[in-house]
């Protein structure tokens, strides 16, 4: 009998999980006796850390996105479609309309995170993003005729997606109106809804004197409750109005109803095992990236380390043999602390990060990955 393995989602989880079961289940697929299927509510592969910089006009969206079967093994079948309920008692996943169901004997739910401004009165007509492509080009506009003022940056969702680019930005835009001789003409102010700078103490401890060594003012224990475009303030749950002339924020982040209407978690997170990113609730069910409610950060190598645990897990359970590998929280990131100027750190559940110290090569190292991230996306690296 074919064992069918279903993965949802083709972001970097989903798309490095199908390439890595399409090379390590060769042998089974060319004797037909298990199928890969990725599905995804569209056609295109999306890397996000490219939106961070098309405010800057560094880069454009396009750069970030490729047609997902350009990058998907031919072995994998590539269903565009959305799912709109999980059945898992009979394993099988349903679509709008008249679409034939999917029976899985494996799912894979990569479904990653959702921006839901609408949570924050005013937000959505008061604030700015770039961590959707619409969000980055219209801050771009916004931005690059920005002369003077005051440009806020406030961490309003959290967890979110990619934990260290709040930092990234307001050290960029600090740089950036550096080199045009506008920082004395624009006050920047940092707001984080606890009380240090980053949710992780000693990403926090190594940005905060720089953000105090550049005079980039930090409001922390700050928790956006409402925003006001017509007087462009924002104001928190603690009773703290910041006027703003340009108001970048992190919106609240989600997952998708059906995960929690499936019964695997809440608020759309799937609860895991965290060692092995299988679902608690039910069986013959994983989840990685975002998607996965592991504690670690939502970056993009979460994902990619997390795909390949669960592809050798996945290959055991399908040739019979214990699944003994496991995901030890490996973290890595690459921080931009300008324009020209990088740090990285690396860490897991056992050991804290160390950030490296700021350079060029750093920051050209980042940028390299950037565009060899197809090569990974694809299975080559």
């Amino acid at each position: 009998m074919t064992e069918h393995v279903v993965i949802v989602g083709g972001g970097t989880g989903g798309t490095v999980l199908a390439n890595d079961l399409a090379d390590r289940l060769d042998v089974e697929l060319a004797a037909d006796d298990v199928r890969i299927t990725l599905i995804n509510d569209g056609p295109d592969h999306v890397y996000k850390p490219v939106w961070l910089y098309v405010p800057f006009g560094q880069r454009e969206p396009a750069d970030g996105r490729r047609p997902l079967d350009e990058l998907v093994d031919d072995a994998v079948d590539l269903r565009i479609d959305r799912v709109t309920a999980i059945d898992t008692e009979a394993q099988r996943l349903r679509f709008n309309g008249t679409a034939p169901a999917v029976d899985y004997d494996y799912l894979v739910l990569a479904t990653g995170s959702t921006l839901e401004p609408e949570r924050i009165p005013g937000l959505a007509d008061g604030g700015h993003d770039y961590y959707s492509e619409s969000g980055s080009t219209a801050l771009r506009d916004e931005l690059l005729g920005f002369t003077e003022g005051h440009l806020v940056l406030s961490v309003i969702g959290s967890p979110h997606m990619c934990p260290a680019a709040p930092l990234e930005f307001v050290f960029m835009a600090d740089d950036w109106l550096r080199e045009r001789g506008l920082r004395d003409d624009v006050d920047i102010t940092y707001t984080y809804p606890i009380q240090r700078v980053h949710g992780n103490p000693h990403i926090a401890e190594w940005a905060r004197p720089i953000m105090d060594e550049r005079g980039i003012e930090v409001e922390t224990f700050f928790n956006a409750e409402e925003v006001d475009p017509d007087s462009e303030t924002l104001t928190s749950m603690e009773g703290t109005d910041l006027d703003y002339d340009l108001l970048v924020t992190i919106p609240p982040h989600g997952g998708i109803d059906l995960i929690e209407e499936a019964g695997l978690g809440d608020d759309g997170w799937v609860d895991v095992d965290k060692h092995t990113l299988e679902a608690e609730a039910v069986e013959n069910v994983y989840a990685l990236g975002d998607t996965a409610d592991t504690g670690v950060p939502n970056a993009g190598s979460v994902a990619h380390y997390q795909a390949g645990v669960v592809g050798q897990r996945l290959a055991s359970e399908i040739r019979g043999r214990p699944a003994t590998a496991t995901y030890d929280g490996k973290t890595l990131c690459f921080i931009e602390t300008g324009m020209d100027a990088a740090s990285f750190v690396e860490f897991d559940y056992e050991n804290q990060p160390s950030p490296a110290p700021p350079s060029e090569k750093l920051h050209w190292s980042k940028l390299a990955y950037n565009e060899s991230y197809w090569l990974t996306a694809r299975g080559l690296l």
